[in-house]
């Protein structure tokens, strides 16, 4: 009988943590593509440069054009894996822009944020930008503790899964440590 009841406490358990974990979403856009990209920093204020880069080990080998409605057509040619775009000054600010990566017949894409306005739907972090390929300097340390994952932090989120998980601890505890009047003990 307490076998039983402790395989029943694990389970429950298991379920909790499973039910809290965060669930992957796969967009149904068709935005698979066997070579990776990214726009850094992907919000910016007008006129500002972007550093467009491309992850060529997926199987991008041919010249990679890069295209959007807030700066002119960029390609970056093969055996180089980043170019920058300015852009446009016209940009409206607190507006989503599409960046399209194209390389070899594939194309994904991603968003790119103009600062500044009054931006639509959650507020964004602060962002502080950084030049992403910075000379090295042996002068000098690493700038070590910058950057994270501080994206989507969400308290309610992280204070639910502890309660569940803080449930499924107590009534583990509970239900194993539970004396019945069966078997006449």
């Amino acid at each position: 009988m307490r076998a039983i009841r402790v395989a029943s406490a694990a389970l429950l358990g298991v379920c909790a943590l499973t039910l809290s974990a965060p669930a992957a979403v796969a967009s149904g856009g068709g935005n698979i593509t066997p070579f990776g990209f990214s726009v850094l920093p992907s919000t910016i204020a007008a006129g500002g440069q972007v550093t467009l880069q491309l992850n060529r080990d997926g199987g991008c080998r041919g010249p990679a054009t890069v295209t959007s409605a807030v700066f002119d057509a960029v390609t970056i040619p093969p055996g180089r894996s980043a170019a920058t775009a300015t852009v446009d000054w016209d940009a409206k600010p607190g507006a989503t822009y599409q960046v399209t990566f194209t390389c070899d017949g594939v194309s994904g894409s991603t968003a790119l944020t103009i600062a500044g306005g009054r931006p639509v739907g959650p507020t964004p972090l602060p962002i502080n930008p950084v030049n992403p390929i910075a000379p090295l300097n042996p002068d000098r340390g690493v700038r070590a503790g910058e950057g994270g994952s501080i994206a989507g932090f969400d308290l309610k989120e992280i204070g639910l899964g502890a309660a569940l998980i803080a449930g499924s601890v107590a009534a583990a505890y509970h239900f194993s440590r539970r004396r019945t009047g069966e078997g006449g003990a």
